[in-house]
């Protein structure tokens, strides 16, 4: 027999500036499965709740070890002294469960179920410090760049928040350690370039005005905020995957395309990023185009 997840408290409000209940919430989860789904596939996920509504302190989960339903994807993973079960969203139905726990943000593992340890893709958060989105749009493109110079396929997003991710699909053959540390040097050479308008600076104190080029997400248990996913903000913005032409749009923001909006966006554009598996590169010779570049 077929699952079916029955909404409990449909008209409970989660985002009282713009009337949105939980209702409208799973259906805009179920709306976008088709394009959601393959970038889910498999992935460890760790859900941001929000039970009494976004106005209202909410919460982080990550283990489900006792409250998920038999029928629900998981994947059980190690950390000190025990192990954590994490959801896993395989189908149109799990993402309603997951909305239906109050649900609004989904964040994924870059890495699989199958081998949780070499992940298969690379973020490059841009985070910015100032309101100048035109940076942040010129950073994202000189990462893109840089990394098609090395024989790697970027791809772009909205946040949902202030800026943007840059991510590439790699084939899993090379560790965590590795990976974030090839994505350092891509930020560190991206920096150079421009050292004005972009860090790699932890401190906020020490960033000025700067695009924060962040790499750290790109760690083991470390989780990014999933395309298509809903941030836990006045209007309910998306984590929109973008053509890089979209770059040019006028008016483009971090948060410009919301729920009420991508539903539509993806039924007559579907998805930028539709490819993405398909385009995964060994990571050995870009790191050795880098290293060149770098001497």
């Amino acid at each position: 027999m077929a699952t079916k997840v029955e909404v409990t408290h449909p008209d409970r409000v989660l985002f009282p500036a713009d009337g949105i209940t939980k209702a409208e919430l799973v259906d805009y989860y179920s709306t976008v499965a088709d394009v959601m789904l393959p970038h889910l596939k498999d992935r460890p996920l760790t859900l941001w709740r929000y039970p009494r509504g976004i106005d209202q302190k909410g919460f982080v989960q990550q283990d489900f070890a006792d409250s998920m339903p038999d029928w629900m994807g998981r994947v059980e993973v190690d950390k000190e002294n025990g192990t954590v079960v994490h959801p896993v969203a395989d189908s149109r139905e799990s993402l309603r469960w997951l909305a239906n726990q109050n649900c609004v943000t989904v964040h994924a593992w870059l890495s699989r179920r199958d081998r949780l340890h070499t992940p298969d893709r690379i973020v490059f958060d841009l985070d910015p410090s100032a309101d100048d989105f035109a940076v942040v749009k010129a950073t994202a493109r000189a990462v893109a760049d840089l990394l098609t110079q090395i024989g790697l396929v970027p791809y772009v997003q909205t946040t949902g928040s202030r800026g943007l991710h840059v991510v590439t699909p790699i084939r899993g053959d090379a560790d965590y350690d590795t990976v974030r540390q090839f994505a350092r040097d891509v930020a560190e050479v991206t920096v150079a370039d421009d050292p004005d308008h972009r860090t790699v600076e932890m401190r906020k104190a020490n960033r000025g005005d700067r695009v924060y080029i962040d790499v750290m997400r790109n760690a083991y248990a470390q989780t990014a905020v999933a395309p298509y996913a809903v941030r836990a903000r006045r209007g309910a913005p998306v984590a929109t995957p973008l053509e890089w032409d979209e770059l040019d749009r006028r008016g483009l923001r971090a948060d410009l395309f919301t729920m009420l909006d991508v539903p539509k966006r993806v039924a007559e554009h579907g998805d930028p990023w539709g490819d993405i598996g398909r385009r995964a590169r060994a990571l050995a010779r870009p790191a050795q185009q880098l290293t060149k570049i770098r001497a």
